[in-house]
């Protein structure tokens, strides 16, 4: 905190230092300029060399001002993740401990209960929710830590199928219809299978919300090669919603932005995370009123950033 406040009055001082005396000084020097033009050359000299030194002090006050702007952001951002993690610790422990209990329970029932296979499939998609319910919890206490991936060979149309099955109730209730084109000649990639489907589900999710009453989502997933002649799989997620106005585009992956009145600002930052994470790369394009295109390229070799 305390630094935090020398920062903010630095960015007040240079302020003031450049506003209320440089710039002032060089209007003075440069209208003395004007009216000395007639007199002395060692007069006029000395005016010019003022006014150049003046130039330099401004110049160099707004680099140092930038960077104490940058600086401040940092230090807010800083403040702002200490708050989270020990409002985490708190919310891990409200929502674990009755979440492992339901867990539990489900699971006594399933062996006790016969089940039709209607609600052997109503149960498999209850579970799912709750791992992915623990899975958030633990994305939410990590997200000020570095996350642990475990690389697995994984089957990109075999996970958009699971978290296809596990969004088809929430689809269905909002009418959307949700489509699939997958390359059938799409390699196995390295990745965390679990923060991979937390990139699916999170950008899909946010989609429904968006289109609220019908609508359509489709995923698109096929290999390409970049100029170094790597392997890459190009993930598309297209929705026909209302799009996202520009002006707020470049801040949708920022941690704690969001344009939502209940939203945590944590999701798209944590997707973007997760695909940092794995080496590769996210995109958006959108216009508003005309929908969002969410591209993600991910290596199909995975190379630990340890190892660069």
């Amino acid at each position: 905190m305390i630094s935090m406040t020398i920062i903010l009055f630095l960015c007040i001082m240079t302020y003031i230092l450049k506003h209320q005396i440089l710039i002032p000084i060089r209007h003075l020097t440069q209208k003395a300029e004007r009216d000395r033009s007639q007199e002395s050359k060692d007069d006029t000299n000395e005016l010019k060399a003022l006014s150049l030194s003046v130039d330099w002090l401004i110049e160099d006050i707004d680099h140092k001002h930038n960077e104490l702007e940058k600086n401040k952001e940092n230090m807010i951002q800083a403040e702002k993740l200490a708050v989270v993690g020990k409002l985490a610790a708190g919310t891990a422990h409200s929502i674990r401990n009755p979440l492992t209990s339901v867990k539990m329970r489900l699971f006594s029932l399933n062996r006790s209960l016969h089940l039709t296979p209607s609600q052997q499939d109503d149960f498999k998609v209850i579970s799912d929710e709750i791992r992915h319910i623990d899975s958030v919890v633990t994305n939410f206490l990590e997200f000020s830590r570095p996350p642990k991936i475990n690389i697995q060979k994984v089957c990109i149309n075999e996970l958009i199928e699971n978290t296809a099955n596990l969004l088809k109730y929430r689809f269905k209730s909002i009418n959307v219809d949700f489509k699939r084109s997958v390359d059938p000649n799409l390699p196995k990639i390295d990745a965390d299978p679990d923060q991979l489907q937390e990139i699916f589900v999170n950008i899909i999710v946010n989609a429904c919300e968006a289109i609220q009453k019908g609508g359509m989502i489709i995923f698109k997933a096929e290999k390409k090669i970049d100029p170094v002649s790597q392997e890459y799989v190009q993930i598309r997620i297209i929705d026909n919603g209302p799009g996202i106005p520009a002006h707020i585009q470049n801040k949708i992956f920022q941690p704690f932005f969001t344009s939502k009145k209940d939203g945590t600002g944590l999701g798209l930052s944590i997707v973007a995370r997760i695909v940092g994470e794995h080496g590769g790369m996210i995109d958006l394009l959108s216009e508003d009123g005309s929908g969002s295109i969410f591209s993600i390229k991910l290596p199909v070799e995975y190379k630990d950033k340890k190892d660069k």
